[in-house]
C-alpha cells in the first residue's frame, strides 16, 4: 500500500515532557512512511532526549537555538516554518500549550509556530490534573479556535505514578492522524466526505430462555474505534452494535441489536453503502428459545443448534447493492493466517483482517483488550501490522480505506 507521507516534510517539535522519550518512536514511524523529518527540541525537551539521538534517527541536524550564528542569515525560524508540510508538536507540554495559546515567541519553537502557515498538530502529554485544569482546557480551546488540531492524550499509568488522562497518544495513532490531516489537505476537504460506511461491532446474544443466551466476549472496542476514525475522515457511518457497554462516537448513527438475525436485517436496511467493515463477532448458531426459564428439576435441556446466517458472505456475494469495499474480520485461536486466508477465499470479501483471540508473545488476546496486532489479507497478499492500540489500528485502516477509494 502506497504511503501518503512519501516525501512529505514534517517538522517534529519536542517540548519539555517526560513523554519526549517516545519521540524516537514517532520519528521512526514517520521515516517508515517515507517522510522527511526535521526535529526541533525546546530547552525543556533537551532534558529528556538528546539531540544527537534525534539527529542519528532523522538524518538531519536538530534545531534548538534561535540565535544560531551559522544560520542567522537564513532567518532560521522562517525557513523551518516554510519548508514544513506539517508541524507536529509531540509531546506538547502544558507550558508549551500555554505559550502557543497566548502567542509568546521567546524561543525557536514558539517563533516557528507563529510564522507557520502549514497545518499544526499537537499531541499533549502531562499529569492528569494538569490536563483537566481550567487553564489548560482554556488554552486548548483557544488553539482549536485558531485552527490547530489536537490529538487527545490516552488514559493510563503515568511516569509520576498516578493514573488518569494525560499519557501521550500512541505513536501509531499520532502518525495515522498526521496522514489523515495531510490527505484531507491535499483532497481539499475530508477525504471520505460523501461516502457511507456500515460498521458492525460487538457480539450477538442468542437467547436460550428468558435469562440465558449463547454469546462471546467481544467488547466492540475495535469496531467502535473504526466507526469513529471513518467519521473523523468525513464519512457518514452507520454503526450496528451488538450488546456492548460503549459510548457512541460523536456524529455516528448507532443501531443496537441483540441477535444475528437482527444484525443481518439492520445491515440490509442500512444499504446502500460504499463500504462495510464487519468487525462483529456474530454467533454461528442459535436455538429456539424457551419462553420459560429452564429449571434443574426438569432435567438437562435438549438444545438443537440452528446455523445463523453468514452476514459477511451474504453481503460479499450480493448481486445488487453490494458495497464497493467489504472488509471482514477473522478472530482465530489456532493457525491464524492459514484459517484467515481460507475464510478470505470462502467469503468473497475484498479484505480480511486477522487477529488472534489467544494471547501470544507478540500481542494480547484481541477480545476485550485495548491493543491489537492484526494482519491485513487482500488479493495482493498478507501485510502484518505491528502491535498497537485499537484506536491506532482504526486510524491506519481508515488511511488504507481512503487510499482504496482514491484509486
Amino acid at each position: 500500500m502506497a504511503s501518503s507521507l512519501n516525501g512529505k516534510q514534517i517538522l517534529l517539535v519536542i517540548s519539555g515532557s517526560i513523554a519526549a522519550v517516545k519521540a524516537p518512536d514517532i520519528l521512526r514511524l514517520l521515516r517508515k512512511e517515507k517522510a522527511e523529518v526535521q526535529c526541533l527540541v525546546t530547552q525543556g525537551g533537551a532534558h529528556f532526549i538528546t539531540p544527537m539521538a534525534l539527529a542519528s534517527l532523522s538524518g538531519h541536524s536538530v534545531a534548538q537555538d534561535i540565535w544560531n550564528e551559522e544560520e542567522e542569515a537564513s532567518i532560521r525560524h522562517i525557513r523551518l516554518a516554510r519548508q514544513a508540510d506539517l508541524i507536529l508538536v509531540a509531546p506538547a507540554s502544558a507550558n508549551f500549550i500555554a505559550k502557543m495559546a497566548t502567542g509568546l515567541a521567546d524561543d525557536l519553537a514558539s517563533t516557528v509556530l507563529l510564522a507557520a502557515d502549514s497545518p499544526v498538530l499537537i499531541a499533549p502529554a502531562m499529569n492528569h490534573r494538569m490536563w483537566h485544569h481550567a487553564a489548560t482546557q482554556r488554552n486548548l480551546a483557544q488553539l482549536r479556535a485558531d485552527g490547530i488540531q489536537c490529538i487527545n492524550p490516552d488514559e493510563g499509568m503515568m511516569a509520576c505514578g498516578e493514573s488518569g488522562v494525560g499519557r501521550l497518544a500512541e505513536p501509531q495513532r499520532i502518525v495515522a492522524t498526521v496522514q489523515s490531516l495531510l490527505s484531507e489537505r491535499e483532497g481539499g476537504g475530508s477525504p471520505l466526505k460523501g461516502r457511507h460506511f456500515i460498521v458492525t461491532a460487538g457480539p450477538t446474544h442468542e437467547p436460550i430462555d428468558p435469562v440465558r443466551y449463547l454469546g462471546n466476549r467481544s467488547s466492540g472496542k475495535q469496531g467502535f474505534a473504526i466507526a469513529e476514525a471513518l467519521h473523523s475522515y468525513g464519512a457518514q457511518v452507520t454503526l450496528i452494535a451488538g450488546p456492548v457497554d460503549a459510548v457512541t462516537p460523536v456524529g455516528v448513527e448507532r443501531i443496537d441489536v441483540k441477535t444475528a438475525l437482527e444484525m443481518k436485517a439492520a445491515v440490509e436496511n442500512a444499504l446502500p453503502a460504499d463500504g462495510a467493515i464487519l468487525t462483529a463477532a456474530v454467533a454461528d448458531w442459535r436455538v429456539e428459545p424457551s419462553t420459560s426459564k429452564y429449571k434443574k428439576e426438569g432435567g438437562k435441556p435438549s438444545l438443537t443448534l440452528i446455523e445463523n446466517p453468514d452476514i459477511l458472505a451474504e453481503l460479499s456475494q450480493r448481486k445488487t447493492n453490494r458495497p464497493r469495499l467489504v472488509i471482514g474480520f477473522a478472530a482465530e485461536s489456532d493457525n491464524l493466517l492459514e484459517n484467515a486466508v481460507t475464510k478470505f477465499k470462502k467469503k468473497g470479501c475484498d479484505w480480511i483482517i486477522a487477529n488472534s483471540i489467544v494471547a501470544t508473545k507478540e500481542a494480547p488476546a484481541a477480545m476485550g483488550g485495548d491493543d491489537n496486532r492484526v494482519h491485513l489479507i487482500t488479493q495482493k497478499g498478507i501485510e502484518s501490522w505491528d502491535r498497537m492500540s485499537k484506536k491506532a489500528v482504526a486510524c491506519k485502516l481508515a488511511n488504507y480505506i481512503t487510499h482504496y477509494f482514491k484509486v
